[in-house]
């Protein structure tokens, strides 16, 4: 008796071919829904918009400051006046012989029917070191955050295509855990049938029937694995996508150029834009410690002010009748202000010091990002040069894995292989063919890594990996 075992993957190609085609979407199309709808880069624009109001309000610090302030009160007062006056007298007073002093002593009660006061104070920096110093800092804040910005825009292409792929891998996986349980099943069956007629020992049917319990558990786990992929996609897109659009077979494999290691990691050095975050952060926090050691330094100021006031009220002396007494008051002041601090505490010396460790820390945040850059380039290096040849060699995996099946099966026809040779033939393809799979998505995943980390890669290199699906 003949029995037809067809490879994996027609079982999974009929698979494929009996659902109905939907419009899939490509690389592009998903991360034009992450750029719109990611929550981290929505955050990281917002940061960055916000860092850039650090230059007007650092430039508003040495421009004249006007300040205006007025008043308006009514009151009533009451009280008494004495009034001493010195009375020339003849005789003079005795007994000191001189003239006689006369204290009168008048109450009075006083309605103010307003006192309207306003000022206007203009003040001007001559000399400030820190806010000058500030203006400096303000510009390099700016441009670490517009590299902070960019970086983030570049790690958004990087965690779309990861998951991307992530989700076409936990595709493959599902389709060829699918396929295997078929192909298992049918292989139950037939076992059956032949155990049914003699041809082979109760053993074989058990083997087949725990092959089979255990490609119904892989399947379960894979549909898991699926949906969680499914998931980190929807994560950064805002919904869920059905359908993706798949790299093509053969996948062009192109080398690095440069083919040089080393010429990567001097790009990396020079452009990689965490690394010039950390660069422009080192010099902010040297701009910080001068910033501090301005409260070591005198100040100067232009201070030019008007006072106005203005009073109407009515007064009354020793109960006569009320009389007008108006008051009006205009000053103009110009000054030049000069301070000099001498002692705080020993708050400035400690601020100081403060910097000085900031500074430290931001030279050896630089130093790790260095190392750290160095280290992502040529792992992402050799992991394009790497994934080539595994490419290659895991498609010709493929193939003999599917020749070592059909042989296989050949000799369970002829009975001289068991049922657990066909398993074990099977199981090898299916790791073949995922493997193949997962290294060309690692390849494409490796050649936009190693631009990342030379702070190169860019839409167009998106573009170029869209181009290689279909």
């Amino acid at each position: 008796m003949s029995f037809d075992f067809r490879p994996l993957t027609a079982l999974v190609a009929c698979g494929l071919l009996a659902t109905p085609l939907a419009a899939k979407d490509t690389l592009l199309d998903v991360y034009q829904r992450a750029l719109q709808s990611d929550p981290l880069i929505r955050e990281a624009e917002a940061t960055y918009l916000a860092a850039l109001e650090a230059r007007p309000q650092a430039r508003s610090a040495v421009l004249p400051q006007v300040e205006f302030s007025g008043s308006e009160l009514t009151r009533d007062s009451s009280g008494s006046n004495a009034i001493t006056q010195v009375v020339l007298t003849s005789p003079p007073c005795p007994p000191t012989n001189v003239p006689c002093t006369v204290t009168t002593i008048r109450d009075f009660e006083q309605d103010f029917d307003s006192v309207t006061q306003w000022s206007l104070q203009l003040r001007q920096t001559v000399f400030r070191w820190d806010q000058f110093m500030g203006l400096r800092q303000a510009d390099k804040r700016a441009s670490q955050a517009g590299a902070n910005f960019e970086a983030a825009k570049q790690d958004l292409l990087i965690r779309v295509a990861e998951r991307y792929f992530d989700v076409l891998a936990a595709e493959d996986f599902l389709n060829a855990e699918q396929g295997a349980k078929e192909a298992v099943a049918r292989q139950l069956e037939q076992a059956e049938k032949r155990f049914e007629v003699g041809l082979i020992a109760i053993t074989d049917v058990q083997e087949a029937k725990a092959a089979y319990d255990q490609a119904v558990a892989a399947e379960i786990a894979a549909k898991r694995a699926l949906a969680s992929a499914r998931e980190f996609l929807r994560e950064i897109t805002g919904d869920y996508i059905e359908a993706l659009a798949g790299p093509r077979d053969p996948l062009p494999l192109l080398q690095p150029e440069p083919p040089d290691e080393d010429a990567w990691v001097v790009t990396a050095l020079e452009q990689n834009l965490n690394l010039i975050a950390n660069r422009i952060a080192k010099e902010i926090a040297r701009d910080e410690i001068r910033i501090r050691r301005a409260g070591y330094y005198p100040s100067i100021d232009l201070v030019a002010s008007r006072l106005d006031i203005d009073s109407q009220s009515d007064r009354s002396n020793d109960g006569g009748p009320f009389l007008p007494a108006p008051f009006e008051q205009t000053q103009d002041t110009i000054q030049l202000q000069f301070v000099v601090p001498l002692f705080a505490g020993g708050l400035t010396r400690s601020r100081v010091q403060e910097a000085v460790y900031q500074h430290r820390a931001a030279q050896e945040a630089l130093e790790r990002v260095a190392r750290q850059t160095e280290r992502e380039t040529r792992d992402a290096y050799l992991g394009v040069i790497s994934e080539i040849s595994r490419v290659q060699a895991l498609r010709q995996a493929v193939e003999s894995s599917q020749t070592a099946l059909k042989a296989t099966e050949a000799g369970f026809d002829v009975g001289t292989r068991t049922t657990v040779d066909v398993l074990d033939a099977r199981r090898r393809l299916l790791l073949a063919e995922t493997n193949y799979s997962r290294s060309r998505y690692d390849y494409l995943l490796n050649v936009l890594r190693l631009k990342e980390a030379s702070g190169v890669v860019a839409l167009e290199d998106l573009e170029q990996v869209d181009g290689w699906l279909e």
